[in-house]
């Protein structure tokens, strides 16, 4: 029997390659001779580019960077086997996760990491950079990152911004002739699964500001000065950094798009092409795949529901093993899902799901054949 495992990660817990490799072991302590093959998958968040870089048979290499509340840190990002590729996260050096819940604040955080990143690989000569949006603290319409390539950007007595989301409000003017010179030589690409404008009341700080920390008056400032960016861009450039998509990552796909020329993808058709997955699901007899919670986002284009609307398409028998299912048997079904395996049960609390994620991936794969 031919079995292909295409789970993604169980945040908090375990990396998709953890999940993969718990399903597979268990499933051969029973039944050793399975042919199965593993593809570690993602949706275009957090991990997209560490799966990336192993496709790609990468290298991570790691730069000194600012980190989202100016603090010194290293961050790591992944170059393909032949140097022509990055795969830089802002997560890594922008990212929410970087701060305590107390210090999380998208008035003060900037993407100045992001960009040195960028910065960093563009110094290392590839031809090719994609980015990873998802998990940011900021809200500076990816102000910083452009400032780490060059671009200046001035209030009305023409003193530099600090790039920060509460800055946007004062900026008035910006300026190009600093800017790396490899950007025009280079391609950008980004993955990015939101179609939120870049301000008002589905933008980058009404929908994401308050998960990142923002109070109801900072969220109003920070829309303020989201409007104020697009004002500034459309004066200087003649074009416009308001565009479904570019209210992710704190609005910096506007930016990117204004000075990166960047385009992009949606992130599980990205996975999905460069893996070979669907290729893969037409051979299989079965195919076990995953995350940390299956609920009412998982419809909205993540791992398992696009695993299982390729399932549907060839009619194959798709299983999903997650720490919590909240959906009915009847959602799972309409979305390809045979069976919904969950780590919690009467036995086994969250925690425990969470503690033991791999002892019990091992122990309930048996439940999938």
């Amino acid at each position: 029997m031919n079995v292909l495992i295409a789970s993604d990660k169980f945040k908090g817990s375990l990396t998709a390659n953890d999940v993969c490799d718990a399903v597979k072991s268990g499933l051969l302590k029973n039944h050793p001779d399975l042919n199965i093959i593993s593809i570690p998958m993602a949706d275009g968040g957090e991990g997209t580019c560490e799966l990336l870089t192993h496709y790609f048979q990468g290298n991570v290499v790691s730069a000194e960077v600012t980190g989202p509340l100016f603090e010194n840190r290293y961050a790591e990002y992944g170059i393909s086997l032949d140097g022509t590729t990055a795969f830089i996260e802002m997560a890594k050096a922008s990212g929410l996760q970087l701060l305590k819940p107390e210090n999380r604040n998208p008035l003060y955080t900037t993407t100045l990491g992001t960009g040195e990143l960028i910065k960093d690989a563009l110094n290392r000569g590839v031809q090719k950079i994609l980015m990873g949006i998802g998990g940011s603290s900021t809200n500076d319409a990816g102000m910083g990152m452009a400032q780490a390539l060059g671009v200046g950007f001035y209030d009305s007595q023409n003193n530099v911004l600090k790039p920060i989301g509460e800055n946007l409000i004062h900026l008035h003017s910006i300026r190009t002739d600093r800017i790396h010179p490899r950007i025009k030589e280079v391609k950008f690409e980004a993955l990015c699964d939101v179609d939120n404008p870049l301000y008002g009341i589905h933008g980058a700080a009404y929908t994401f500001a308050p998960q990142k920390g923002a109070t109801e008056k900072a969220v109003k400032l920070l829309d303020e000065g989201l409007r104020n960016f697009e004002t500034v861009i459309q004066k200087t450039f003649k074009t416009s950094a308001n565009f479904p998509g570019a209210g992710a990552g704190g609005g910096l796909p506007g930016m990117a798009k204004v000075f990166l020329n960047i385009s992009f993808h949606r992130g599980m058709e990205y996975l999905i092409s460069v893996t070979g997955l669907e290729e893969k699901i037409k051979q299989a007899d079965i195919i076990i795949t995953g995350e940390g919670k299956i609920d009412q986002q998982t419809l909205a284009g993540k791992v398992v529901m696009e695993i299982g609307r390729l399932g549907l398409k060839y009619n194959k028998k798709v299983v999903a093993i997650a720490g919590k299912c909240e959906l009915s048997t009847d959602e799972l079904r309409a979305m390809g899902i045979m069976k919904a395996i969950s780590l919690m049960d009467s036995h086994n609390s969250e925690k425990e799901a969470i503690t033991n994620a791999y002892h019990l991936i091992q122990e309930k794969a048996i439940m999938v054949l």
